[in-house]
């Protein structure tokens, strides 16, 4: 027996409980790993509340986490018992003890500790594609990055200001704008307070950025499109604030023959080879100490109910991991 999170009911923090729950022996392709580190994402929140379905009730949340492999099932040649690993699109990681897919896993690099590990995975790993793969942002770009202060945001800022970028942020208030500043944004915008799209023009001299990096929806759109130069890239990757409403694909013609993206962390790394690159990327550059992890708070699996209230209040900072 190990503890886990359960939800048996689509609703508020309330209905993650915490229980005893049967360990799984891994099937083939799949490891059992005992967790010293569980990673906390907004994802985690839309799946409890039932705006994202899962398969079936009752289930356990979670994403993200690290520690290291019990058992191996059929078939698994990469992972032995007694390695460390980390994942960011694992299932059912609010948990003491988990059983994943392999296909999920990699091998956790030297120098890298299990709770920076799952407090990076899914956002590092999600900051790696935005900045290398949907928009490749080289030295002398000017980027817009909206919640700069938030998860992923702290780590992309950072990550595209060693990449050589000029990094323009949104934040909510003025304690989350210095923190940003702190992390890598060379220009920093209360977007409650002023225009933001007003303040990137001004900031660009009119030109404007060729890519905005969006997580948090509703808020931000469509204004987010006034901020884009000519034949430049919208990268909706999170709904924060609510999902971005349909709008009419005329728009991007009207702003300027725009393109406009909704990657997913699951697309990219579900081939082996491009999850094995993007997690090499990712701790090369925190080994290194380019990109820091902000591990903004420590909690017990049993606290997740209150850790969610945090989260979804948008107060949090950085990153959150929950400690078995």
């Amino acid at each position: 027996m190990a503890k886990a999170i359960r939800v048996h009911e689509y609703g508020g923090p309330e209905v993650m409980r915490y229980e005893d729950v049967t360990v799984p022996e891994p099937g083939p392709g799949q490891i059992r790993v005992r967790q010293s580190a569980i990673g906390v994402n907004f994802i985690d929140i839309y799946f409890r509340s039932g705006a994202y379905k899962v398969p079936q009730l009752p289930f356990t949340p979670g994403n993200e986490g690290a520690g290291t492999v019990v058992s191996v099932g059929e078939g698994v040649t990469a992972f032995r018992a007694g390695e460390r690993v980390a994942y960011g699109s694992a299932a059912g990681t609010y948990a003491e003890e988990v059983v994943i897919n392999a296909s999920a896993a990699v091998h956790l690099a030297e120098g890298v500790e299990d709770t920076t590990a799952a407090a990076m995975m899914l956002k590092g790993l999600t900051a790696e594609y935005l900045l290398h793969r949907t928009y490749r942002v080289k030295a002398g770009d000017t980027i817009l990055f909206h919640a700069a202060a938030g998860g992923v945001g702290l780590i992309a800022c950072q990550w595209a200001k060693h990449l050589g970028a000029t990094v323009i942020g949104t934040v909510g208030s003025e304690e989350k704008a210095e923190l940003a500043r702190a992390n890598g944004c060379d220009h920093v915008i209360l977007y409650r307070d002023e225009d933001f799209a007003a303040r990137v023009k001004e900031i660009t001299g009119g030109k404007g950025v060729p890519v905005v990096y969006d997580g948090v929806g509703r808020d931000t759109f469509p204004a987010s499109l006034d901020c884009i130069s000519p034949l430049g890239l919208f990268v909706s990757f999170g709904s924060a604030s609510g999902p971005v409403d349909d709008f009419s694909l005329a728009l991007l013609g009207q702003k300027g023959s725009l393109y406009a993206t909704r990657p997913s962390l699951f697309a990219h790394a579900g081939q082996r080879e491009t999850l094995d690159a993007m997690a090499k990327n990712l701790f090369s550059v925190v080994a290194s100490g380019a990109v820091k992890i902000p591990v903004h708070a420590k909690a017990k699996l049993s606290e997740a109910p209150q850790v969610h209230t945090d989260l979804a209040s948008r107060k949090t900072t950085g990153a959150t991991v929950m400690i078995p």
